[in-house]
């Protein structure tokens, strides 16, 4: 009956694919993975319905859950403010004075640079550039669908590669529970130049940024863009101050925090503290540079603030469901059983490429790249240790794979981030970056499956 622990992301994928809407797919997945495991019976819906309610009322119960949530809304209105200032307009105008930023290409290429330098951490690299680059890309015509292409493409690939941050500090203690032939700290060290998924995704995205050529989905949707250029401002500007400021506060802020949240040691600070303190924190200043220039008043201000939140609550709520279903299908075992079927009698040389596939598969099912590392090191680190296989490059596929179904997956609450730092539809977000990260990951597949015939 394992078999059946398959069907509530499955449930989630077709109801998305065919109603278009997630928040109702998240929550049939959740009741259907509730129905399999109170028995496996399906005639126990009415505690099914009321085992959904509890388990989105136990995602508060991790702090760290709890803090994703209340920073998505702090985000909302954070951007209202600073839009609302004239900041954002005034930036956006000195920008282009300046010679900086002369057209489409530059802002698209200034977006990926400012992922690529921002590696601390992915929401961080991920708000960063999303808020810094929302108005060049409407000033040029740009679509929103390529703002969120770009910085969700280029975080977590960076983020995976440069691992002087909370996803290396995450992965190098599930590795301390192995002995390999040299430390973890090396074997982990060792991924970077064989992380295929991260490193052609970062090609790819420079490629676009740099040349502007688009296809699929997300070409019509630049072209719409172009279409629907408005011609006019609908905000004045006033001073480039009133983003800068807040902006600035959020990136430092954020790095402190991390600093300060464990006695200094960066790789090990807590990202959900981190970036909620700093969000915060930015708010508290972008609210308080506003008053004092004495423009707007302070129920002005708080009415501003709660609209910005208003605005995001259908992707928070999003988030809320995706972490809801990471959690059951957890309980549920689906992540364990779609590793062990992929892996199940493999020739050694295809071991890297079904890890990576097995990777795709669970992070793309569970919607938690994370979640995805822990469940598949404690199978492939085993592997290498047992056949004396290069254990980082099983890692790398693992690593990969985990970032590649998270970019494919629409229940993933990192693809929601992405969406809100960026003003996109989630759906239209999905629909659009898929090809390209498909590309990258049959590339990267192809890559592994070499590496597993000369390197193995």
């Amino acid at each position: 009956m394992e078999w059946l622990s398959v069907i509530p992301p499955i449930v989630a994928i077709a109801v998305v694919i065919w109603r278009k809407e997630v928040i109702i797919a998240l929550l049939l997945a959740i009741f259907s993975s509730e129905i399999l495991q109170n028995t496996f019976s399906w005639f126990s819906s009415a505690p099914a319905a009321v085992n959904t309610i509890e388990r989105i009322v136990s995602v508060f119960a991790s702090a760290d859950n709890t803090r994703i949530l209340i920073f998505s809304l702090m985000i909302g209105a954070l951007l209202a403010l600073m839009r609302h200032s004239g900041g954002v307009t005034a930036m956006v105008a000195n920008l282009i004075n300046s010679g900086l930023v002369k057209n489409g290409r530059q802002a698209s290429l200034m977006t990926s640079a400012v992922g690529l330098v921002i590696f601390v951490e992915s929401n961080l690299s991920v708000l960063t550039a999303g808020i810094l680059s929302r108005g060049l890309f409407d000033r040029f015509g740009l679509s929103r669908a390529k703002l969120a292409y770009i910085i969700d493409s280029t975080s977590a690939p960076v983020c995976i590669l440069i691992l002087l941050n909370g996803w290396g500090a995450f992965v190098l203690g599930l590795l301390n529970n192995y002995e390999f032939g040299m430390s973890s700290a090396s074997v982990l060290w060792g991924t970077v130049h064989l992380n295929f998924y991260a490193i052609v995704t970062l090609l790819i995205v420079f490629f676009t940024a740099s040349t502007g050529k688009l296809y699929g989905p997300l070409a019509r949707s630049e072209a719409i863009a172009h279409a629907e250029l408005p011609g006019h401002v609908d905000i004045a500007a006033t001073k480039a101050r009133f983003m800068v400021i807040p902006l600035a506060i959020m990136i430092f802020g954020m790095v402190g925090f991390m600093f300060w949240s464990v006695d200094g040691v960066l790789a090990a600070g807590s990202g959900s503290k981190s970036v909620l303190y700093a969000t915060t924190l930015a708010c508290a200043v972008a609210y308080a540079q506003m008053l004092f220039a004495g423009r707007t008043r302070h129920v002005e201000l708080v009415k501003i603030a709660f609209e910005g939140m208003g605005e995001l609550l259908p992707l928070v709520a999003i988030v809320l469901l995706s972490l809801a279903l990471g959690s059951s299908l957890g309980d549920l075992g689906t992540g364990a059983y779609i590793s062990k079927l992929v892996g199940a009698y493999l020739p050694i040389f295809i071991i890297p490429a079904m890890l990576f596939v097995a990777g795709a598969l669970i992070s793309f099912s569970t919607g938690t790249s994370w979640g995805t590392f822990a469940i598949l090191v404690p199978i492939g680190m085993p592997l290498a240790i047992g056949l004396d296989l290069q254990p980082s490059l099983l890692l790398a596929a693992i690593l990969g794979g985990g970032v590649f179904g998270d970019h494919c997956s629409p229940i993933s609450d990192t693809t929601a981030v992405s969406a809100i730092a960026s003003g996109c539809d989630l759906l239209e977000h999905v629909r659009t970056q898929l090809p390209y990260a498909v590309v990258g990951g049959l590339a990267a597949l192809l890559m592994y499956l070499v590496a597993g015939i000369i390197i193995l």
